[in-house]
């Protein structure tokens, strides 16, 4: 597996993805704001063949659309936090582009039989197909995502638990709230490359979710959260090496869906156990208690 040079390229851009989506996620379904990264999953989708469409780099596209439209998110939401209503309307405007886009595009590509393959990496990405450079340009973008977030994730906590009190402690919530939307814009934008534009929730979604029913402890929860991630995408990777016929982009989203449902399943049980009543281990102390009730 290591002697392939193009699965060690995915493994780096993949870590530095998973580390940033991992973290980003955290707060994203901490902060009810998954629809967030859905809406901007699709706005990849549209940057991309916007810029596909106009014959520039298809990556400018991307940063470009994901993370404009986030901040639009956080200005038409309250405190630079957006919410369902504004994320509903402009979400129903970028696909309608995103439709327009990608039917200019495959019209003016039709002759050159190029734009099918390029729609279909942009929606489920091409992990294995990225070149060394854009390998450590993604590794760097995920460390500095995951830098920025580490370094504001305190009072990001705080405005996240009690939004109120963290505005009336003077904590700067709208700016808080625009910064983060940004990086939740960037991430969109590099991991769109790896995973697609149709998978990315999944990755920004079931580790943070994961993470969520593991522990109730924050720093503990984004340090999980984080770790999964990445392990998703190095034991996707490993299937693929081994499987070589599935895509890339199924074996990572089949390993965060099932360790999600095993997390499921798992908090379910101890959930369980602490309701049940406690039984006495010995029957005769059993009957021996109920003679004394009596």
């Amino acid at each position: 597996m290591f002697q392939d040079s193009y699965m060690l390229t995915a493994l780096v851009a993949g870590t530095g993805i998973a580390l940033a989506c991992g973290l980003v996620g955290y707060f994203l379904v901490l902060r009810a704001q998954v629809f967030t990264g859905d809406a901007l999953s699709h706005v990849a989708f549209t940057g991309a063949l916007a810029a596909l469409a106009f014959g520039i780099d298809l990556r400018v596209g991307l940063f470009a659309g994901c993370v404009l439209v986030a901040v639009l998110f956080g200005a038409l939401g309250r405190r630079g936090r957006a919410d369902d209503v504004v994320i509903g309307n402009v979400f129903a405007w970028i696909l309608g582009l995103g439709v327009f886009f990608m039917t200019l595009y495959t019209t003016n590509q039709s002759g050159s039989g190029d734009g099918g393959n390029q729609t279909v990496q942009v929606l489920f990405g091409s992990i294995l197909g990225l070149s060394s450079s854009m390998a450590v340009t993604a590794l760097a973008i995920g460390l500095a995502v995951s830098l920025v977030l580490l370094l504001i994730a305190r009072p990001l906590l705080f405005a996240t638990l009690d939004e109120s009190v963290a505005a009336a402690r003077g904590v700067p919530v709208r700016l808080l709230g625009y910064g983060f939307l940004v990086l939740i814009g960037v991430t969109a934008g590099e991991a769109t490359q790896a995973v697609g534009s149709m998978l990315l929730l999944g990755l920004l979604a079931a580790p943070a979710g994961t993470a969520l029913l593991l522990t109730d402890r924050p720093y503990l929860g984004l340090a999980l959260s984080a770790g999964l991630a990445v392990a998703d995408i190095w034991i996707g990777l490993l299937l693929t090496h081994l499987v070589p016929r599935a895509p890339t982009s199924f074996w990572i989203m089949t390993v965060a869906a099932v360790t999600y449902a095993a997390a499921v399943a798992y908090s379910r049980s101890a959930r369980a156990k602490r309701r049940a009543p406690d039984k006495p281990a010995d029957p005769a102390e059993s009957a021996t208690s109920k003679e004394a009730a009596a």
